[in-house]
């Protein structure tokens, strides 16, 4: 099992049809992370192309969290001569002589990320006209691959303002395009070879320009897209002035664009989807069926605020008969106005317990990474019974949602989903079984 709490919580539900009910949900949610396994996806796609493959010489490069067991995949079944894998895990390293594994940091990007991406871009210089470079690209990519036009600082604090604001991860990613040197399509100005990326989708929709924003991609944004973005949040005169200054540069047309859709260097790349949250969703409905219930997929493109789309949720799932099990997926969001721990998934299961109490709703939601928001839990469980037992401890579940502390409420719980790094990134999975 996958949980590392798996017994706790199964156990904290009060009659046994609910410790069933529990049980099945971590089954499910298991299902889900075992069907885009970053290693199996990556290396069934391999083996069709690359079996005709005549290429010179095979570059790696890989970057996000599941840069590792995808590039463990390449290494397995093709001949390397010289890889760059950029990850976010401490205690994982490819374990291939010619590849070099860099550990670097997430969300923020620091000097770390910075000496790793100068690596892999001397790496890419070597490339020749008939050589072949694989790029393994994965949630976290946008921080993890980072060449900024700014300097660090600069970098750090707009992401600090960007990930408290609210803005969707299109928007967040729109304007780091336009303050790099590689993302938004640029990596492929870098290198004069064929390029083939594998992808694990960490946006609604699946839009490769967004992906890790899109090195590989050409973009179809613009500088004065980045400046709306940050007028429209109220954030432009909060951001440095040297991003300010390279955003109205661009606008003037004294910096370049980023390359756009036509451009002919694009007719070198092949870009292919390996894993997305369809694929997760799927795999738990499957699951749900095969444990007898009825599984229904509500959508794989959720976005709003994680507060407002777990209403949305039960209210559709209050209409269900028993023994169903509503499935559902991608990314919401949370502005932070508090000073307290957790992320968007235990956030949405918080302010869902009032609306979930004393009913045969089950509530479940997952970061399909392992890491919901500034924690270490990958999200939460509640059931019929969380209110009672929270007003028995003495926790008033309105003030740990004004402080954004979902985590600390459901960690004296024993409901946080505890999981560790995945390997795997498919944005966040829902489900609601109705008992």
């Amino acid at each position: 099992m996958l949980f590392k709490n798996a017994q706790r919580i199964i156990e904290n539900g009060k009659t046994r049809e609910l410790k069933v009910a529990r049980e099945n949900i971590l089954k499910m949610l298991n299902a889900a992370i075992n069907a885009v396994d970053s290693y199996k996806v990556t290396k069934e796609c391999l083996h069709p192309f690359f079996e005709r493959s005549d290429y010179q010489s095979i570059y790696l490069l890989a970057f996000g969290k599941a840069s590792v067991p995808m590039a463990k995949a390449v290494c397995d079944t093709l001949q390397i001569k010289n890889g760059i894998v950029i990850t976010n895990e401490t205690n994982n390293r490819v374990g291939h002589k010619k590849v070099k594994t860099f550990v670097a940091d997430h969300p923020a990007p620091t000097s770390r990320n910075i000496k790793a991406t100068d690596c892999a871009l001397s790496m890419i210089e070597q490339c020749k006209s008939n050589d072949l470079l694989i790029v393994l690209i994965s949630g976290g990519g946008s921080a993890l691959f980072c060449k900024p036009r700014v300097s660090l600082s600069d970098i750090q604090r707009l992401t600090e303002l960007l990930l408290k604001s609210g803005l969707d991860i299109k928007e967040i990613n729109t304007i780091r395009k336009h303050l790099s040197y590689i993302k938004g399509g640029q990596l492929v100005r870098l290198a004069k070879c064929d390029i083939s990326a594998y992808i694990i989708s960490d946006v609604v929709g699946d839009p490769l320009e967004f992906i890790a924003s899109g090195p590989t991609v050409p973009d179809s944004t613009t500088y004065n897209d980045a400046k709306n973005i940050l007028k429209k949040y109220g954030l432009w005169n909060k951001v440095p002035a040297s991003i300010q200054n390279i955003l109205i540069r661009g606008i003037r047309g004294e910096l370049s664009e980023t390359p756009k859709p036509g451009d002919k260097m694009f007719d070198r790349v092949k870009n292919t989807i390996v894993a997305n949250n369809s694929k997760a969703c799927k795999a738990v409905k499957n699951k749900a069926e095969e444990l007898g219930y009825k599984g229904i997929i509500f959508s794989t493109e959720l976005t709003g605020n994680a507060r407002d789309v777990g209403k949305l949720l039960i209210k559709y799932a209050e209409n269900l008969e028993s023994g169903s099990v509503l499935v559902a997926g991608g990314e919401t969001t949370v502005k932070v106005k508090g000073n307290g721990k957790g992320g968007r998934n235990q956030e949405m299961i918080l302010s869902s317990v009032e609306h979930i109490a004393d009913t045969d709703i089950v509530f479940s939601s997952l970061a399909t990474d392992g890491i919901d928001g500034n924690s270490d839990a990958a999200g939460a469980i509640a059931d019929g019974y969380t209110k009672e037992r929270a007003k028995n401890m003495g926790m008033k579940i309105e003030s740990y949602l004004r402080n954004n502390d979902s985590y600390h409420f459901f960690k004296k719980l024993d409901e946080l989903l505890v999981t560790g790094y995945t390997g795997t990134n498919v944005m966040d999975v829902q489900l609601i079984l109705y008992v």
